[in-house]
């Protein structure tokens, strides 16, 4: 009994400290690991903040200010430059042009995607070949794209003398305030398609083939495999390819400042462009910070929402 008793003094008095060395023990591997965590990110935190959040911040600050970068410097001036822009017609027609332009492509470029993916997908001779064609205008130089299609569609270009050939009349194509805007959707969507296509065909290969043959085992056809398998399958794929596809459509400069540098009557002015114009053409800086930080605003704003989508 003398032993017994012993024993369990013994177990009693180690127990309480016992769990505390071994709770002290793993704070202190949580604590190093996160040490070490930090220091691993350091440089990849510091080049973020000199070369992304630093210019944002400053083209923030910048968007308050008025002057320009020389001996008499810049003012603050606080929200002058953004009632501006409200006051702006030719703010607003170059919003409505902005809105215009992403919307007819970013559709076309994912709905055309998609069909050549799911067509693309299927073994059949030539397929690597037809793969690599498509693909190919997404690695291209868009200036050299640009200055292609400006020779396409000029007055006495190909494209007309096509439409002569088969009785119609000749189109101002970039003259036009009806036509130059489809030019430059045509050329977007053209240089987008190589690239969601390769998207979609990444995504449709990590559908299991086995739904397929299930659903043609239950008398499916064609299209209720794609409605049904197929959309949601590629649901994260959808969202990724939109998501891309809507911020290469907003940053769009080098079509306009190569075709038709947003004429006529500034009919093809985007916001890109448009503050290119302010800050390098009319040297107004802080007005074009301005113009700059609501494109950054409405860009994550709808990054934010088809992000959302995708969570849920």
């Amino acid at each position: 009994m003398s032993l017994w008793s012993s024993r369990r003094q013994v177990s009693h008095q180690d127990s309480p400290t016992a769990p505390q060395a071994d709770s002290q023990t793993w704070v202190d591997k949580n604590e190093s690991g996160a040490i070490a965590a930090w220091l691993f990110l350091a440089p990849a935190l510091l080049l973020l903040s000199i070369f992304v959040l630093g210019p944002i911040a400053y083209l923030v600050y910048l968007s308050f200010t008025a002057g320009s970068f020389t001996r008499t410097g810049t003012h603050w001036i606080g929200f002058s430059n953004y009632w501006r822009l409200l006051l702006n017609p030719d703010f607003w027609q170059v919003l409505g042009n902005t809105l215009y332009f992403t919307v007819a492509t970013v559709i076309p470029s994912l709905v055309l995607a998609l069909g050549l993916a799911v067509l693309l997908n299927r073994t059949f001779a030539l397929q690597g070949l037809l793969r690599a064609a498509y693909f190919i205008p997404s690695i291209t130089s868009l200036v050299a794209v640009g200055l292609g299609f400006r020779w396409l569609f000029q007055t006495e270009g190909p494209i007309n003398t096509l439409l002569g050939a088969i009785g119609l009349e000749p189109i101002t194509w970039l003259g036009s305030t009806t036509w130059a805007m489809p030019v430059l959707i045509l050329l977007s969507v053209w240089k987008q398609l190589g690239f969601n296509m390769v998207v979609f065909l990444a995504g449709l290969q990590t559908i299991p083939v086995n739904r397929y043959e299930a659903a043609e085992l239950d008398g499916a056809n064609a299209w209720q495999q794609f409605w049904h398998i197929t959309l949601p399958g590629l649901r994260p794929t959808l969202i990724f390819a939109a998501i891309t596809t809507v911020i290469f459509t907003l940053r769009s400069f080098e079509q306009v400042y190569v075709i038709t540098e947003g004429g006529p009557l500034n009919s093809t002015n985007l916001l890109v462009y448009y503050i290119y114009e302010q800050a390098f053409a009319q040297f107004d800086f802080g007005y074009a910070a301005a113009a700059a930080t609501v494109l950054l605003g409405a860009t994550s704003v709808l990054v934010y929402l088809q992000l959302q989508t995708w969570s849920e």
